[in-house]
């Protein structure tokens, strides 16, 4: 038996594409997952499928990365498919591990998957490294001005008002109010 496994990251994004492509490879069953992570090891759908999966079975999914982020869940993954007498597909990148050919290539773009995402991610730091030497403010900006704060603290130190009605006159929470007259 054929079956699909689907994952989207956020609850934004949709299946579709993945799900068309499972039933057009054959699939008889489709588990998914909504909204989680790759890093996410413990997933409903995946431990649902991998529950399901019998000698002979092929689990498919659309792209490797749709079944783990890690080279080390992936390789994990396969061999617990392999100590059941299953076997994995991966469409797009054509990896078929029901020969030791497509046991290779898995492995290889697993490797290369993973080198990927090291260096999207050195390039991040390195990115936002060299904003902060120039000066850069990162992050989300502050929701009151230090005139804001400085108003809060006087109407603070005169008891006129309580520390929730000034965030609510700001439409902000009392916690954001708090931290902010802490800095």
């Amino acid at each position: 038996m054929r079956i699909g496994y689907a994952r989207v990251s956020t609850l934004e994004q949709n299946l579709k594409l993945q799900l068309a492509a499972l039933k057009n490879a054959g699939c008889e069953r489709i588990f998914e997952d909504l909204g989680v992570s790759g890093k996410i090891n413990e997933r409903k759908g995946l431990a649902a499928a991998m529950k399901s999966m019998k000698p002979g079975d092929t689990l498919v999914v659309w792209r490797l990365d749709r079944l783990g982020r890690s080279l080390g869940h992936l390789i994990d993954l396969i061999n617990r498919l392999a100590g059941k007498g299953a076997h994995f597909q991966s469409l797009n990148e054509a990896i078929d591990t029901s020969s030791s050919g497509g046991r290779l290539v898995f492995h290889m773009m697993g490797a290369l998957a993973e080198f990927e995402r090291y260096l999207i991610s050195e390039r991040t730091r390195a990115g936002l490294q060299a904003a902060k030497e120039a000066g850069k403010v990162l992050g989300r900006p502050p929701l009151l001005t230090t005139e804001q704060v400085e108003q809060t603290r006087k109407i603070l130190a005169r008891g006129d008002k309580s520390l929730d009605d000034i965030a609510k006159h700001y439409g902000v929470h009392s916690r954001t109010l708090t931290r902010a007259l802490q800095r």
